[in-house]
């Protein structure tokens, strides 16, 4: 009689086959390996070249953040310190430069103990943050005009943003073993590269990353220690911690999740207690400041405000972007425990900081970077992919135009009001997509392209080919045969002999 193998001798099994090809079963990366010879041939030699797919991967993602660099050039040898709007026509801001002597940094200040002149009396970023701006600062010489200074500082900013970029890039390659090729869409997403030394979310981003891979390898604990140091650096990538929740909650690995967060907490605590302690002042302004700040560019909160003759108070405002975002974080729990098969955690990471960002008072152009790598393991396909990359370089580009129509005057070049606002709705638009594709494949599995692959959760860890102990819904009691479709089915990281084969 035949019967189907255990999911941890088949599972071993995928994962011991070769790699997945994108050009085989994506009709654009096939399209666009043509640029370089073709789709990789049946009778190729892999495995014998210095070329594997995750150094190919990291030098992209170098060559293609050092375009962005050349991109700022027009900023970097001017547009910067002369001109109020011409680093926005040019669409090449940046922070870096301006916050060297805005925050102190020029003067020798002490992040979170010295006050600063002006408006903003602390740095307003989080801890891990701060140190990566310090650390920077001492690189960068201090004989010169500041100007000279300035360029040194984004310069050194900007090395040790590459390194980052690197980082992101071979994580997410190493992440899912056998598609290693997906570490690709991060490293030619296009709005990755224009945004990447905007500010400074890339460290945030590299340390998510890093958390993802020590996920999928087993490693809770030390996911943990890097996810509390990703959130002491930016807060956002806190967040996954909820979507890990609910799905060790379905599969009863308990003591993973308990791992992870302890990790998490004692990671996040260590680089924080002290400042804490000793200028808390100073430390708790970037939460002040994130909880008194008004409705900002980019967010659908500042499309409602700027059509209204009676626009909503900040703190409206803060608690009704609260109830929205736990609202959507009960629909992620929902479609976890009832989806027909449990999600996989890349797909829900997405969705839980793509509701951060949709539901936010202000969406900067850089906290694309926060999305790019969990798009590249939730969703690997590039023409959705594409299309969303498509709406955000459209929004970068609106906001400095925005910005130039604001900041000229009189001359009122760039774009005006209503122009921004179609922007805005095409960056809610285009992860709003996203969002309804990835959802699409949690509750139809098969469309799924890691799993027609023939995996279950390859960045899941110990998620990967476990049962479930705790479903509601439809799932609790699933059809005995699944729909038909070309191409191996998989059921709990197993893939199901389709040949007759026991």
């Amino acid at each position: 009689m035949c019967g189907m193998a255990s999911a941890e001798s088949t599972q071993a099994s995928v994962r011991e086959s070769e790699p997945v090809r994108p050009t085989q079963e994506d009709e654009i990366a096939a399209s666009g390996s043509e640029l370089i010879g073709g789709p990789l041939g049946r009778r190729a030699l892999l495995g014998t070249s210095w070329w594997t797919p995750v150094r190919v991967v990291a030098l992209v993602a170098i060559g293609m953040f050092a375009l962005g660099l050349v991109q700022k050039a027009p900023c970097y040898n001017g547009a910067w310190f002369f001109g109020a709007s011409s680093q926005y026509t040019h669409a090449c801001y940046s922070d870096i430069p301006h916050l060297y002597q805005g925050r102190g940094f020029a003067d020798g200040l002490v992040p979170y103990f010295d006050k600063l002149p002006g408006d903003m009396q602390y740095l307003e970023y989080p801890v891990l943050t701060g140190v990566f701006m310090e650390v920077a600062s001492w690189l960068t010489p201090g004989s010169g005009t500041i100007q000279h200074q300035e360029q040194w500082y984004w310069m050194v900013n900007a090395g040790m943003l590459m390194a980052c970029a690197a980082v992101i890039a071979v994580c997410v390659a190493r992440t899912h073993a056998r598609r290693p090729w997906d570490g690709l869409l991060v490293a030619l997403a296009p709005a990755f590269a224009l945004t990447a030394t905007i500010n400074w979310d890339l460290l945030a981003v590299a340390l998510t990353a890093a958390a993802m891979l020590m996920w999928a390898r087993g490693r809770s604990l030390a996911f943990g220690v890097l996810l509390g140091l990703a959130t002491a650096a930016k807060l956002y990538p806190f967040l996954l911690l909820g979507p890990l929740l609910v799905l060790c909650w379905r599969a009863g690995k308990w003591r993973d999740f308990g791992k992870a967060l302890l990790g998490a907490v004692v990671a996040w605590i260590v680089v924080n207690g002290p400042v804490m302690l000793f200028a808390f002042e100073g430390w708790s302004k970037f939460y002040t400041f994130s909880q008194e700040r008004g409705v900002d560019f980019g967010s659908f909160w500042l499309i409602l405000a700027q059509n209204s003759t009676d626009p909503l108070s900040t703190d409206t405002v803060n608690t009704l972007a609260t109830l929205l975002m736990l609202l959507c974080c009960a629909g992620v729990a929902a479609l976890t425990l009832t989806a027909p098969r449990r999600p996989r955690l890349a797909q829900l990471a997405f969705l839980i900081v793509a509701a951060f960002i949709l539901t936010n008072k202000v969406y900067s152009p850089q906290y694309v970077l926060w999305l790019v790598p969990l798009a590249a393991l939730a969703r690997p396909k590039w023409r959705d992919f594409l299309i969303w990359q498509a709406c955000e370089v459209a929004y970068f580009l609106g906001i400095w135009m925005y910005l130039a129509y604001t900041t000229s005057g009189d001359a009122h070049k760039g774009l005006p009001t209503d122009g921004y606002h179609w922007a805005i709705g095409l960056h809610l638009l285009g992860t709003l997509y996203l969002c309804a594709v990835i959802v699409r494949d949690i509750l139809m599995p098969d469309r799924d392209p890691v799993r027609r692959s023939g995996d279950d959760d390859p960045s899941g860890g110990v998620l990967d080919g476990a049962e479930d102990v705790f479903v509601l819904g439809p799932a609790a009691h699933p059809p005995r045969h699944a729909a038909h479709f070309d191409g191996p089915t998989v059921e709990w990281g197993a893939r199901r002999a389709t040949d007759g084969s026991p």
